[in-house]
């Protein structure tokens, strides 16, 4: 095959594999996407996972919990950085006010914090969570273990 043939399939699959980890969630007026957790190594006995939240309505919502199968429980944590202290709290709830985006990510912010894992997350895995919000209700979505 020529070099062309093969940038194009290679470029395909790039763009294929990308959209099979853009799934979007919609439950009432909150919409998901960009779930996804990093892998871990066996004997690991936590992880994270991250997404992002956007409420598309006219009034608040709550995200009130998250379960997931994978671990004894699924936290939602808050991480901020106190001069050269990492400071991680587990919170009971993220408000989401009209037109809000949450975005969980590595760092300062929310995540979701796997407590407990029943073995390890291998990349390219879908990991199942229950999202539960006040108005919404129950969301269910995967999250794909990548290097993220």
């Amino acid at each position: 095959m020529s070099k062309r043939i093969i940038l194009a399939l290679a470029a395909a699959l790039l763009l294929l594999s990308n959209l099979a980890l853009a799934d979007d969630y919609h439950a009432g007026n909150i919409h998901v996407d960009h779930a996804h957790a990093r892998p871990t190594v066996t004997g690991q006995t936590s992880g994270a996972a991250y997404l992002s939240i956007e409420n598309k309505g006219s009034s608040a919502d709550k995200l009130l919990t998250v379960s997931t199968p994978v671990a004894k429980s699924a936290e939602v944590h808050s991480m901020v950085m106190d001069g050269n202290i990492m400071r991680m709290r587990e919170v009971s709830q993220i408000e989401l006010a009209p037109a809000a985006r949450i975005e969980m990510s590595a760092g300062d912010g929310y995540h979701i914090m796997l407590v407990g894992l029943k073995k390890a997350l291998l990349p390219g895995q879908k990991i199942p969570l229950s999202l539960r919000f006040e108005k919404a209700g129950k969301l269910d979505i995967e999250a794909v273990v990548d290097g993220k």
